[in-house]
């Protein structure tokens, strides 16, 4: 039997890897890391995360809570991997990043159906089946590959951006203070406090500083959910107060009182020596990171170990190019999955690399797909990113929005949710995924 090419080692090409193997299908995991990096990546390591809480809510309240439990029920790699190295992080499911990279590469690498093939992609297989998911930062050599590959349609490009790291010993605590908001969970987060003539200076000196060279940037093409926090501050003097520094649900232990602002840290490893500066994501030149950051009174003299960075992100205009099953329209036998599809995040790309993996392995078994209903998170994402009535397409999280109403009314957003979550899994139970 041909194996199935798996063209990037990332979250999404990872979990299509496994659930091919794990379903009795030779795979070719092909993977230019190490030999080739991309910005957003610093260890050989498959599934390599951004920051600890990458991987976001765990409640089912919430969406992504809701995909990560879908995926969890259906044998995902990756969620398996992510719950083994998980750190306390109130209702979040964060992780050691390194401890759970590892992790996936050893998974990977030991299954006697994977073989890795290190090196560069530079062209789309000419026959046999595919799947690429390549990520948001495909090579040049192979973005042209797949641009000549659709002639009739085009890439669309959004910037993303990583938050800077803190050592933990560095940020004085008599400054800040452990919390989670309204108490929820257990006080993970450390909280830095502002006054407001803090704030004000911290506020005119990060609307000032000067920012790295970004080709094509623009404040109107970020992308709202990865947003510099240098642009939002330029929209107005109070924005960040009701965004990444919004004080609600925190107080101050010394005062008893909410303070004006607060900056959040979240531990990035599982050790707790390294922190996330929460919302932070920026694309200021280095040495102004550490001026204007450090006006901070907690962070005053914080140790960065990772500087934020600022790199470009490449999609497909998928709605129609792919189907519901992430298939290339015109030619089946190829298939893309992660965040070149236009899914944004983490577990949406684990999520889409599921999917395209099953219906490949039922395809080749001469088996019917598997059609998530829309109730599902998974089928929910599926069925956006295919949806030809989008006439412009964005990137999307997973969120409630794309899932049906429930037709009934239920009093209160979080009764309500948990209720659309209970839906989709009486759902996803009378489903034959295998």
């Amino acid at each position: 039997m041909e194996p199935v090419i798996v063209i990037g080692a990332g979250l999404a090409g990872s979990e299509a890897a496994w659930q091919l193997a794990w379903r009795g299908f030779p795979v070719e995991l092909r993977e230019m890391k190490p030999a080739q990096m991309t910005p957003a990546h610093h260890t050989p390591w498959f599934g390599e995360l951004v920051c600890s809480n990458s991987l976001r809510s765990d409640q089912l309240e919430n969406a992504v809570g809701l995909l990560k439990e879908e995926l969890r029920r259906m044998g995902s790699l990756i969620l398996a991997c992510a719950d083994a190295h998980r750190v306390e992080a109130g209702g979040a499911l964060a992780v050691d990043r390194h401890g759970f990279a590892r992790s996936v590469t050893e998974k990977i690498r030991s299954h006697p159906l994977i073989r890795v093939a290190q090196g560069e992609v530079t062209a789309l297989p000419p026959e046999g089946n595919v799947i690429v998911a390549s990520g948001p930062l495909t090579s040049d050599p192979l973005a042209q590959a797949i641009r000549d590959f659709f002639p009739e349609s085009h890439y669309l490009n959004f910037f993303d951006a990583a938050a800077p790291l803190v050592t933990f010993e560095s940020v004085d605590m008599d400054s800040a203070f452990f919390a989670s908001r309204y108490d929820r969970g257990t006080p993970d987060y450390i909280n830095c406090p502002m006054t407001e003539e803090e704030y004000d200076a911290f506020w005119t000196e990060l609307c000032a500083a000067r920012e790295a060279e970004v080709h094509g940037f623009e404040d109107s093409g970020v992308f709202e959910g990865c947003m510099p926090v240098e642009v939002m501050a330029r929209r107005g003097k109070q924005t960040l107060c009701y965004g990444p520094l919004k004080p609600r649900g925190l107080r101050d232990p010394k005062t008893g009182r909410e303070p004006f602002a607060v900056v959040q840290l979240r531990r990035d490893n599982a050790d707790g020596t390294i922190y996330n500066l929460v919302g932070f994501q920026t694309h200021l030149k280095w040495p102004e990171q550490k001026r204007v950051f450090s006006m901070i009174p907690a962070l005053r003299n914080a140790e960065f170990v990772r500087y934020g960075v600022m790199h470009r992100n490449t999609y497909l205009d998928s709605p129609r190019l792919l189907d519901r099953y992430y298939r290339v329209k015109k030619q089946p036998r190829i298939c893309f999955a992660g965040q070149i599809t236009g899914v944004e995040g983490y577990v949406e790309s684990t999520a889409s690399g599921f999917l395209a993996a099953v219906e490949l392995a039922r395809r080749l078994e001469g088996r019917p797909p598997v059609d998530f209903p829309p109730e599902t998170a998974v089928g929910a994402l599926a069925l956006y990113v295919s949806n030809e009535s989008v006439t412009d397409f964005q990137p999307m999280n997973v969120n409630f929005g794309i899932i049906p109403p429930l037709g009934y009314r239920v009093k209160g957003k979080r009764n309500k949710n948990a209720e659309l979550s209970r839906r989709a899994l009486e759902a996803l139970d009378g489903l034959d995924w295998r």
